[in-house]
């Protein structure tokens, strides 16, 4: 096989999931998935650094398109209406149906070392949006606690979303998160 197949990355994040649904994440090793995905271990390393990686591959662009879209998100938003608007600008990353998502997530919650690095990417996309916000002339304490929020929205939207079979979108199930948030922080 050529040194720079085509498709290799889809292909081994494919083989991944396949291989994690049908044997478990912990029982599957970098070999099998290479061997499924058609490709060598050489290739597998050149795409991801680890099993673990496959599963927050998505995480570079996720951030990269959050903050794209709040440099360009109207200057009237609030900061949490800014932030919370760049990440629904982001769903199409996710796709229209939470069935890839929804797997992806079971078997995060089902390891916890998976979660902390979850959080740990969650916790460092919060601080690129609070540069963001900087960036936007918001202030330092304001711009923190409003990227967290939007987070926090965020990780609130998205479980609703993976784990619904209502037919909602990931867009509907962030505005409602947002909703709720404002809800609940203007409550008496």
């Amino acid at each position: 096989m050529g040194r720079w197949v085509p498709g290799a990355r889809g292909r081994l994040q494919l083989a991944a999931m396949e291989l994690y649904a049908e044997r478990g994440f912990e029982q599957t090793t970098v070999a099998e998935i290479a061997t499924r995905a058609g490709l060598t271990e050489r290739t597998f390393f050149r795409h991801f650094a680890d099993k673990r990686e496959v599963l927050f591959a998505g995480q570079d662009q996720l951030t990269e398109l959050v903050l794209a879209a709040l440099a360009e998100a109207p200057a009237e938003l609030s900061a949490l209406d800014a932030a919370t608007a760049a990440f629904a600008a982001s769903t199409e990353l996710f796709g229209e149906r939470p069935d890839g998502p929804r797997a992806r997530q079971s078997i995060i919650d089902a390891h916890p070392e998976l979660q902390e690095r979850e959080l740990i990417k969650l916790a460092r996309l919060g601080s690129a949006i609070a540069e963001g916000l900087e960036r936007r002339g918001v202030a330092a304490p304001a711009a923190s606690l409003a990227a967290q929020s939007s987070v926090a929205v965020f990780r609130t939207g998205f479980e609703r979303w993976t784990t619904a079979d209502d037919g909602r979108s990931l867009d509907a199930c962030l505005r409602e998160a947002l909703a709720e948030l404002k809800k609940v922080a203007s409550a008496p």
